[in-house]
């Protein structure tokens, strides 16, 4: 008996009831997915993620998490208070003191909002002390450097925003020897600044992380500061975190023209507004009229996107 070879042909074939792919579908979803890949480039926001059956993608999954895991750590993530101090040292304005508000540790600096604005009362055998051991200067200008609810932003931009700073304003003002304060809100840095003597103090202090940004800086500045100033007594410079947000000199110059403005004026807050943001590249302002048909203030100027604003962001 022959032995016969047998070859089978394997075909695979839509299921019965479902069509095959139309190429013109397959063309226009390819087409989606490059319109939401060109658009995520200007945005750090989770747009167009896609979709896996009626979930999102696995890679997007991870992705989320790994964002929400780097704000956490953000915000537990102790300052190295040694290694600061020595960058900040070296930028010449006077060795930093070190100075921590009541909140005893970072449980209760996130339970007890209050405790992180008012100062030690004394030393902390942990490190930090109460305000006795800052120097009265009695100068125009005063830096806090605050870590905040994202320590690490302190970390990454604090030293660097600071020299910015500095290299704006030195030829102008006399500045105090700086300050570093642990388990700190921005109202901390008026205490701060009143043990300074200082005219103006400048709180630069990590904001609160997000699932886009974990290191981002703002800055809080205060004209004649004294314990019980509120959030309408001040004005901030926020999203701090170059390359990505607002650079160290353009953040420098939104400051000393601010500090500018508060002199001028006699006070910061609501009153004062950063108007370098109406300002373009040829150096032409921009004015809106008001509803009743008057060109407004420069209080009042529109606000450009792509250049920086002063709203406060949600950093205390």
């Amino acid at each position: 008996m022959k032995r016969r070879d047998v070859r089978v042909r394997l075909e695979v074939v839509a299921p019965l009831g479902e069509a095959e792919p139309d190429p013109a579908a397959r063309s226009e979803s390819e087409a989606a997915q490059q319109f939401w890949t060109d658009l995520r480039r200007s945005t750090q926001s989770r747009i167009g993620l896609g979709r896996t059956g009626d979930a999102l993608p696995t890679t997007r999954v991870l992705e989320f998490r790994a964002a929400h895991a780097a704000a956490r750590d953000a915000v537990h993530l102790p300052l190295d208070v040694g290694a600061l101090g020595e960058r900040v040292a070296a930028l010449g304005v006077g060795e930093p003191a070190h100075v921590r508000s009541r909140a005893s540790d970072r449980a209760e600096y996130l339970r007890r909002p209050d405790l992180g604005r008012l100062p030690a009362e004394s030393a902390d055998p942990a490190g930090g002390s109460a305000l006795s051991v800052i120097q009265h200067s009695g100068a125009e200008i005063g830096f806090v450097l605050a870590d905040g609810l994202s320590p690490r932003a302190l970390t990454d931009h604090g030293s660097a925003t600071l020299a910015a700073l500095i290299e704006e304003l030195a030829p102008h003002y006399s500045i105090a020897p700086p300050v570093i304060a642990t388990q700190a809100r921005v109202a901390l840095g008026d205490h701060i600044a009143d043990a300074m003597g200082v005219a103006t103090v400048v709180v630069l202090i990590g904001e609160r992380p997000g699932l886009s940004v974990a290191d981002s800086l703002g800055i809080y500045l205060t004209h004649l500061p004294r314990p019980g100033r509120t959030d309408a007594d001040r004005n901030c410079v926020s999203n701090i975190h170059p390359p990505e947000g607002l650079g160290y000199t353009q953040a420098a110059k939104v400051v000393a023209g601010l500090i500018s403005g508060a002199r001028r004026l006699g006070r910061s807050g609501v009153d004062l507004k950063d108007t370098s943001r109406v300002a373009l590249a040829e150096g032409a302002v921009v004015s809106i009229e008001s509803a009743s048909g008057a060109l407004t203030e420069p209080s009042d100027r529109a606000r450009l996107p792509g250049v920086p604003h002063t709203s406060p962001p949600d950093a205390d």
